[in-house]
């Protein structure tokens, strides 16, 4: 017998509560493979296909482009199995149908039902196993000579209140008469969708007419002085004074601009990244140590490097490079803690978060298995999910799963910081920007490139001992890189 299967909104983790959906990529009555994209969906981070774990038809999809579900909410029902005479679910036209054929493309073959799942029920993401083509059913003819008649093509269903999207159309989305609109951001998108800012009356300052955060800001600022400015004038009272008496002799007091105050709803990433630095501050028994390092050594050798030809090495790779060294000399620190268990869980391969700042905000993409990467290939990944970061087409995966993470905030020419560590892992080096300052050099006074290194770590899995070591090991390499190569 056939098995309606309800899909839901999986958890795409960074601890995201909610996405809107895109596009859909199937209709009901589409017949879809285990682990086949059935939806493209937005995240406060970025933009995911997410695969369904069943085979079989599609009978109901919930929710219209635009609409913003939270996690666990249903996406589509899938008619899985086969029906009471042992045709797979959704053939309604007897044998060789395009429903069946459909059914069979998604499965092993034969007479298997086109419903086994995936177990990919989570991350957002499926197996490498290709999917399978798409076919639309076709509505069964009428029954005939006592044939049994197929069932009726089953309507598209949405939670109540959810508006009807026109065939074609993009709810929320806008749809330019004279050709599309030179955009390619969805978080320009979204700012101007949700305030209602038609992009097709902007002048893009980006390249060929692109429309940038910028350009969408600055309209939605002029807009509000206008609004501010016609409502002031139309509506506004003239500001009052509140005096004290006389006799007090103390001043008047304004009592105008008492109800300029701004709120800003903590969503989308910023709500994420809140509740994840609160959840590090509420579990995590942190504690910074810090050190100054001459980085001239580090310097002269990179230069050297990359004079030699080939790829430009990054700082951060070099950088990288010295942590993954330390972390094979105290691993200790590439550790998270099992709270519930009250277990320390060692990792043995490295996976380096490293901070990237982007137009949504801070996002933590991932390198996996750092320890095994040269400065060149580090560079490569470093620079490749940087630039995804920002176009907001991370996955999950490279997302989440680091062991440690690497801040370089002196990309916005600061010294030192105390970072909060990327729960649930045990620590954070954290670097400031490469500035000459005066230092004693071979016993003297000489102006040299000093950096300030900043280790902020979870007491639980080690004492200042470890973290002190650690960080100092780390401003051993960049002093002299000579080091690591004497320990790899």
């Amino acid at each position: 017998m056939a098995q309606v299967l309800e899909f839901k909104l999986p958890d795409l983790g960074e601890g995201l509560t909610e996405a809107e959906i895109v596009r859909w990529l199937v209709e009901v009555g589409d017949v879809v493979a285990v682990d086949q994209p059935v939806v493209e969906v937005e995240t406060a981070k970025a933009m995911v296909e997410v695969p369904c774990p069943y085979g079989g038809v599609v009978t109901a999809r919930f929710g219209a482009e635009g609409t913003e579900l939270p996690v666990g909410a249903p996406l589509l029902t899938v008619a899985v199995g086969e029906t009471a005479d042992g045709r797979p679910a959704g053939d309604g036209s007897g044998a060789g149908t395009a429903a069946a054929d459909g059914a069979r493309d998604g499965a092993s073959g034969g007479r298997e039902p086109a419903a086994e799942g995936s177990g990919n029920v989570l991350v957002g993401y499926g197996t490498s196993q290709a999917p399978a083509r798409r076919r639309r059913v076709r509505p069964a003819a009428p029954a005939v000579n006592g044939r049994s008649r197929a069932p009726e093509p089953v309507r598209e269903t949405r939670p109540a209140g959810t508006p009807q999207a026109a065939p074609g159309a993009r709810t929320g989305r806008t749809a330019p008469a004279d050709g599309p609109v030179p955009v390619i951001s969805p978080l320009v998108r979204r700012l101007a969708r949700e305030n209602g800012l038609d992009l097709r009356k902007l002048a893009g300052s980006g390249p060929d007419g692109l429309i940038l955060r910028a350009d969408v800001e600055h309209a939605l600022r002029a807009a509000g002085t206008q609004d501010r400015t016609e409502t002031t004038a139309a509506t506004a009272p003239a500001a009052t004074t509140t005096a004290t008496p006389a006799a007090t002799g103390g001043p008047a007091r304004s009592t105008a601009g008492a109800a300029s105050v701004t709120r800003v709803p903590l969503r989308g990433i910023r709500g994420a990244v809140a509740d994840k630095l609160s959840r590090s501050r509420t579990e995590i028994p942190d504690a910074t140590c810090w050190v100054d390092a001459d980085a001239t050594e580090l310097m002269r050798t990179r230069a050297a490097m990359n004079a030699a030809g080939g790829p430009k090495i990054s700082v951060l790779a070099l950088l990288a490079r010295i942590c993954t060294a330390a972390l094979a000399r105290f691993p200790e620190l590439n550790a998270s803690v099992d709270t519930g268990a009250r277990e320390i869980v060692r990792y043995a391969d490295v996976h380096l978060g490293f901070a990237a700042q982007t137009e949504r905000g801070l996002v933590v993409p991932v390198v996996r298995d750092a320890h095994t990467r040269d400065a060149e290939s580090l560079t490569a990944e470093f620079a490749r999910l940087t630039e995804a970061a920002r176009a907001g087409t991370l996955t999950p995966g490279e997302l989440t799963g680091g062991t440690f993470t690497l801040n370089n905030y002196g990309v916005f020419g600061v010294d030192g910081s105390t970072p909060i560590i990327n729960h649930p892992e045990a620590a954070m080096l954290g670097v400031g920007r490469i500035v000459p300052k005066p230092w004693v050099h071979e016993g003297e006074l000489a102006v040299r490139q000093v950096v300030q290194l900043s280790l902020t770590f979870d007491h639980r899995v080690c004492d200042g001992g470890t973290a002190g070591g650690f960080l100092r090991y780390v401003a051993d390499c960049v002093e002299q890189p000579a080091v690591l190569l004497r320990t790899v």
